[in-house]
């Protein structure tokens, strides 16, 4: 599967504000330089003072799936995962951009072929395929 970036959201709890900032700091340097890698962000939820999200991108699907497999993905992410939101039934999510908009001014428009592609949905009916991840 190719085409288009790739997300991955890792959902934090941490009743300690002061673990969760070195903690990401450490796993962005250890990861600097991955391939693929575009960048990463850490977010904290204004309705909930325990709840952080790390967001990072990826050039495309080959890419994160290459790290994700690769020996260095555990060590590089070691900081981050005793924070991990263990109380959802996933503490992540992938998402593929399908369009994006960069301030007055819209992306090539995605055709309905890519989207199915992109997505693992058949065009015609719509339905979503199973994807391993």
């Amino acid at each position: 599967m190719s085409g288009g970036a790739v997300e991955v959201v890792l959902y934090h709890l941490s009743d300690d504000p002061d673990r969760v900032l070195p903690a990401y700091h450490e796993a962005s340097r250890r990861m600097a330089g991955t391939a693929g890698l575009l960048g990463n962000k850490l977010l904290h939820a204004l309705g909930d003072p325990r709840s952080y999200v790390v967001v990072s991108r990826w050039a495309d699907w080959e890419a994160f799936t290459a790290w994700e497999s690769g020996p260095a993905h555990k060590d590089q992410t070691a900081p981050l995962r005793p924070l991990r939101d263990t109380g959802r039934d996933r503490p992540f999510e992938i998402y593929r951009e399908l369009a994006a908009y960069a301030g007055d001014r819209a992306a090539t428009p995605v055709a309905p072929a890519d989207v199915a592609a992109a997505t693992g949905a058949k065009a015609a009916t719509g339905t979503k395929l199973k994807e391993g991840v």
